[in-house]
């Protein structure tokens, strides 16, 4: 099984809009899920249960909060198991290219790491569009 999720796309947005839209609670809760993110070293936020989506409280800690990289531990609620997001941003022609990494889901055992690599997959991606149209949709609107 593979241990690590890996996305790349690009947003044709600066890489300040893209950075903002990742890293500040009041954006994550409009496109992601409900959060008291802080994009500062340590910070333990939470992600809140959103019950209609199926979505489970997700809780870690950020690791790291440089200009343009963003590291966090990942932990469902009552799983005990901890995963690793990254995400880079670089600047490019075109606007913005993101890297996303969800690794450490083998951490998960058996059929579970296999399901929880399938939910993540699948989650990211959902993720990267809701973002994209976060960034069209609410950004270009102020």
């Amino acid at each position: 099984m593979k241990d690590a999720i890996q996305k790349e796309t690009i947003f044709q947005h600066p890489i300040d809009v893209v950075w903002n839209a990742i890293t500040t609670a009041e954006e994550l809760s409009t496109w992601f899920i409900k959060t008291n993110f802080k994009a500062e070293k340590g910070f333990q936020y939470t992600f809140f249960p959103v019950e209609e989506k199926g979505c489970e409280a997700i809780t870690g800690e950020i690791k790291s909060a440089n200009p343009y990289t963003l590291v966090y531990t990942w932990e469902v609620a009552d799983t005990n198991v901890e995963t690793l997001v990254s995400w880079t941003l670089e600047k490019v022609a075109e606007g913005t290219k993101l890297y996303l990494k969800h690794s450490g889901i083998s951490n998960y055992t058996g059929e579970t790491a296999i399901a929880m690599f399938e939910s993540f997959n699948g989650g990211w991606d959902n993720c990267i569009t809701n973002l994209e149209a976060h960034l069209k949709e609410h950004i270009h609107a102020r």
